[in-house]
């Protein structure tokens, strides 16, 4: 712990992670040259053995052409995916990925419903971007890149109102938990992680 920061992934150790419905971290995943990397192919998303209720959450990452990936937040695990119940930061290739073509579904949006603003910055294929979540008193903020990108009321009218209108308008458990895991997605594509911590907020 540094200045209250807390390690989730610091360049070797996972101890702080775990696959999603399972124990260990799975073969999906390895870590290499100090990064957590995503193989390609079918795989498990990793999430946190803790969970958090209001927090700051800071992580880098990149993906392979066309790399598709996220950090979602408030998990609660069961039987049903990690985006069933949690919000989700996206990581994608915006050039490449079909999901870039809708900024509901681009890097840093809240996926699939809010974009993020038009001064998004969002490094090339290849490059590190730097990921930032806040929660905090209801607030919820993304940030790329070192500036602010969206932020909206968590359990608001305004969200629940795009919720309904979204494909978890089904899902009870969707955004529902004050507190919950935090989840990094395998979706398939190759994607890296590093400098993954958070820093519990009161």
């Amino acid at each position: 712990m540094d200045d209250g920061w807390i390690a989730l992934f610091d360049g070797s150790s996972t101890a702080a992670l775990r696959g999603y419905g399972g124990e260990g971290v799975p073969s999906s995943w390895v870590v290499e040259d100090g990064l957590l990397h995503a193989l390609p192919g079918a795989g498990v998303d990793l999430i946190t053995r803790d969970t958090f209720l209001d927090f700051e959450l800071e992580f880098e990452w990149r993906v392979s052409p066309g790399g598709n990936s996220g950090v979602l937040y408030r998990v609660v695990e069961n039987d049903a995916p990690s985006w069933s119940s949690g919000a989700e930061y996206q990581v994608l290739d915006d050039a490449l990925h079909p999901d870039g073509r809708d900024p509901r579904t681009a890097a840093a949006a809240l996926y699939a419903l809010i974009a993020p603003n038009a001064d998004k910055r969002l490094k090339p294929v290849g490059a590190f971007n730097a990921g930032r979540i806040v929660v905090s008193d209801g607030r919820v903020e993304h940030w790329l890149n070192g500036s602010p990108v969206l932020a909206y009321e968590w359990g608001g009218a305004e969200i629940r109102a795009l919720v309904e209108d979204s494909k978890f308008r089904d899902m009870p458990g969707f955004m529902a938990a004050g507190e919950g895991a935090v989840a990094i997605q395998h979706h398939g594509e190759e994607a890296w992680f590093s400098r993954i911590r958070i820093r519990l907020l009161t």
